[in-house]
């Protein structure tokens, strides 16, 4: 922190340094005390006198003796130090009375996980801030950014995230096929693209999405039977419950299926996606959803390339 003495900016650092050194009468035990070296104090103390104007010491073979001006600064010097510690301190108190609203869009998936985990740790900083969270599909929720209802998204990608910053996730989302229970395609380990060709299939309502399931597919695309699309996973597993269709979704959209009634397998080759989450650039944001931006990108130890 720097204090501004007159047309001086001087670090509150460096006024401990002083302060130290006023105490111990000797360079080079407050070195010691500071972890640094004797010339670092030195020079930096010698700094402080041009900058200042005056000599502060009167450096002797047996210690150091304060000049007039040394001790009229030493009380100063003081005075400001408790000053910036008792400001620091009201600053960091006044965080717990932050509130407001964080507000998230997600779609249903593995990485949904990671939202109450960075929440929870974060109000135990912030107590007073609360937590809105939206479910819709990455289209929808990039929708709510733009418009500014929503602060924060998680997005299964594929997702143009060119307008926003982001954080892209290692955390892999497995795709898969979600059937009756008592289907003949339980009975496999995994299910390949020739056994869902002319069944009726469930589709997430995503183009994009749909756009890399045709990849997945490739030349059987053309034979598919498509029923049904569903923006959301838990959806989709009603419409299979009620013979509608095979639904593919994302594994981990679905953590509390009861399999008595409509199970999955993985496919194969298998297909995986990642999901990331962005907001938007250049976009003023509350300062409890800026403090947890800090906290997110701290938590997540971000690689500075990737926003």
């Amino acid at each position: 922190m720097y204090i501004l003495l007159g047309e001086i900016s001087v670090d509150t650092r460096v006024l401990e340094y002083f302060l130290t050194v006023v105490r111990e009468e000797n360079i080079t035990k407050a070195a010691e005390i500071l972890h640094i070296t004797q010339p670092t104090l030195s020079r930096q103390l010698s700094k402080m006198e041009e900058d200042l104007g005056v000599q502060l010491f009167v450096r002797g073979k047996k210690g150091i003796t304060l000049t007039n001006e040394g001790v009229l600064f030493r009380r100063r010097a003081g005075e400001i130090v408790e000053l910036a510690e008792k400001a620091q301190q009201e600053l960091m108190e006044s965080d717990r009375f932050i509130d407001g609203e964080i507000s998230i869009g997600c779609g249903e998936m593995a990485a949904v996980q990671l939202i109450p985990k960075l929440f929870m740790s974060f109000k135990e900083k912030y107590p007073k801030v609360h937590l809105n969270l939206y479910t819709g599909n990455a289209d929808q929720i990039k929708q709510r950014i733009d418009s500014g209802l929503t602060d924060i998204g998680l997005l299964l990608e594929p997702v143009e995230v060119e307008k926003y910053k982001f954080i892209r996730l290692n955390i892999v989302e497995n795709w898969i096929v979600v059937m009756p229970a008592g289907d003949s395609l339980a009975e496999k380990q995994s299910v390949s693209v020739n056994d869902l060709a002319g069944l009726p299939l469930i589709l997430p309502h995503r183009q994009s999405v749909r756009n890399e399931i045709e990849s997945w597919f490739g030349e059987y695309w053309d034979k598919l039977n498509i029923v049904a699309v569903s923006n959301l996973s838990t959806n989709a597993s009603v419409l299979v419950e009620n013979g509608v269709g095979y639904a593919l979704v994302i594994e981990g959209s679905l953590p509390y299926l009861d399999k008595s009634i409509v199970t999955y397998r993985l496919l194969t080759p298998e297909r995986k996606s990642t999901c990331v989450l962005v907001w938007k650039k250049h976009q003023p944001f509350s300062l409890a959803v800026s403090k947890f931006l800090e906290h997110i990108q701290c938590s997540l130890r971000m690689d500075n390339d990737e926003i």
